[in-house]
């Protein structure tokens, strides 16, 4: 028999309890990437995230026997629903053996959280960002997951999340382009180079971490800006912007992360980062000053580049915006030798972005889908 247990978000013992079940699960799963524990637990705790700043959520353990079976997190967003005109929950940070009265038990308790704050869907995994991985890995799991900027699960999850009456909601897929294909058709160089001399668009490179910093908070308004149009979007507060800006220089190259101007308003960006996930494969979430080198180090060997953050505002797309986009992308890719480019989960409503990338040859190898139901 299946008990679910609410955890105490402000006991280090039961949060403990709740990140280390993920760990236990997939600890012989090649293509998993573990992410920190640290930034797990900083998810549950109330006092540190900036979530829950506007939002509220609640996790729960399922247990057999005393024994941790499965997980489960359940958000209400309330900026998100409010500006989409929404009126559902989100779950996040959910795992279980492949179980059936496991996934039914932490679903139903899930179903229960949100009626009670009158919620009438269920939709996930969505998390507490959009800098969180969405969706549940539905096609590719031969594949290595890309670091901790998407979720790897076991393939059994899809079929017991099917049974329950879960259904499509979105699909974000990621593609895979080798270095060979990265080379920019005439027409397309062409109008990069007429959009360089023409000198309205420019490209801000960063210096050092230190410059990086000092422009959050013209990269979030220009992320604001950028997928407003996004089935994922919501309109970020400067605390969340600064928090995300805090992890992604965790794994940033400063000469890789570049910002689009259009007469000195920022219009997009280009956001590449080497992949570590060895690295971390290696130190198991933990986060030590030897992980934290290795992590320096691996940077330096990977032939593997992820470009995670790639758009423009949707007015400057037709002005020549995109085209200098993907020229920078031609040069990181040649410049630092990377052989194997991932652009990692495109919504399918980020059409533009996805044709481009199609366009230049790149091949759909990874597919998330977040899945929605309607709470019975």
């Amino acid at each position: 028999m299946i008990s679910i247990e609410q955890i105490n978000a402000d006991s280090k013992k039961e949060r403990r309890a709740f990140v280390n079940f993920h760990y236990q699960l997939y600890q012989s799963c090649p293509q998993w990437v573990p992410p920190f524990r640290v930034d797990i637990d900083t998810m549950l705790n109330k006092n540190k995230h900036p979530f829950y700043e506007h939002s509220d959520a609640e996790s729960f353990l399922a247990k057999r026997d005393g024994k941790i079976v499965g997980r489960i997190t359940v958000l209400e967003n309330m900026p998100y629903n409010k500006y989409h005109q929404k009126n559902e929950a989100q779950f996040y940070l959910f795992d279980g053996i492949d179980d059936k009265e496991v996934f039914e038990s932490l679903f139903s308790t899930a179903f229960d959280w949100a009626k009670q704050r009158g919620l009438t869907s269920l939709v996930g995994p969505k998390g507490f960002s959009p800098f969180n991985g969405y969706g549940m890995l539905y096609e590719g799991f031969e594949h290595h997951q890309m670091m901790t900027m998407m979720n790897y699960n076991y393939p059994y999850y899809i079929e017991q999340m099917e049974a329950i009456g879960f259904e499509q909601a979105v699909d974000f897929v990621s593609t895979y382009l080798p270095s060979t294909g990265t080379a920019l058709p005439e027409k397309v160089m062409r109008v990069a180079e007429r959009i360089i001399e023409k000198k309205k668009f420019k490209v801000k490179k960063f210096a050092s971490k230190k410059e990086l910093i000092s422009w959050a908070d013209p990269i979030g308004q220009a992320y604001n800006d950028t997928f407003v149009n996004n089935w994922e979007y919501y309109p970020l507060t400067k605390n969340e912007i600064t928090f995300a800006m805090k992890d992604i220089l965790m794994v940033a190259v400063p000469d890789l992360m570049k910002i689009i101007t259009y007469e000195d308003q920022v219009v997009g960006f280009l956001l590449a980062f080497p992949d570590v996930s060895k690295a971390l494969q290696r130190h198991g979430g933990r986060l030590t000053p030897w992980g934290i080198l290795d992590m320096m180090l691996e940077m330096k060997r990977t032939k593997w580049v992820s470009l995670n953050g790639v758009g423009i505002i949707p007015e400057y797309q037709g002005r020549g915006g995109n085209a200098l986009l993907y020229y920078e992308m031609e040069k990181i890719v040649r410049d630092y030798g990377f052989e194997h480019i991932e652009e990692t989960q495109m919504a399918d409503t980020a059409v533009m972005v996805r044709k481009d990338m199609i366009t230049l040859g790149a091949e759909i190898y990874k597919k998330h889908r977040v899945f929605k139901i309607d709470i019975p």
